[in-house]
């Protein structure tokens, strides 16, 4: 089994192509917790929350996250859920940071 909370997000830079069927499935797999692919495009989840502050806190924390590794997903708050978005702007799709990114994102609820 493939662990993406231990490896290091990076972001692809210029000549790669998104990533598509087994390569992407096997990611997928690895990612589980209630991610979906989209469009074999993005990423996408929503946290539910008992209140609007813990879902504001959450969601400063994915930001304090995507600021660090330069790796900026979309964030959508509201009262009691927080729904990310994430894909690679720069090749138009999914790469293996995206899916490192869900999984940090997800160790962001236990602390």
């Amino acid at each position: 089994m493939i662990d993406l909370t231990n490896r290091e997000v990076t972001p692809p830079r210029g000549d790669v192509k998104p990533l598509q069927g087994p390569e992407l499935q096997t990611l997928f797999e690895a990612l589980g917790n209630g991610w979906r692919v989209i469009d074999e495009h993005h990423l996408e989840k929503e946290y539910k929350f008992k209140d609007f502050q813990r879902a504001l806190d959450f969601t400063n924390k994915v930001g304090e996250l995507a600021e660090t590794v330069d790796h900026h997903p979309e964030i959508c708050l509201t009262w009691g859920r927080v729904r990310i978005t994430i894909w690679t702007h720069s090749i138009g799709g999914l790469s293996e940071a995206d899916f490192v990114f869900a999984a940090k994102a997800d160790e962001m609820i236990n602390r």
